[in-house]
């Protein structure tokens, strides 16, 4: 079974190898890069997404209620003409 302190300094050791590479460069390079790309697709957030979504449904439950009342409406009445 390994050593917890030989664990501790193979971590200490990449980590320290991964700061000193260019690949630490890179992944601060490319968050800004990536949420640059994001703002100018005009992504939404999966909260704003679920909001509207209920929305949508709330407008859809009242146009269905609103179509049978016109419905009754009109088969209470008579045509114009």
């Amino acid at each position: 079974m390994l050593d917890h302190k030989v664990v501790e300094d193979i971590s200490r050791r990449i980590s320290g190898l991964i700061a000193e590479s260019p690949m630490a460069d890179i992944e601060k390079n490319l968050r800004p890069l990536l949420q640059n790309l994001f703002a100018k697709l005009e992504l939404v957030t999966r909260e704003e997404f679920d909001v509207q979504s209920e929305v949508l449904l709330r407008t859809r439950e009242q146009l269905t209620q609103l179509e049978q009342r016109l419905a009754a409406l009109e088969a209470g009445s008579t045509p114009e003409q």
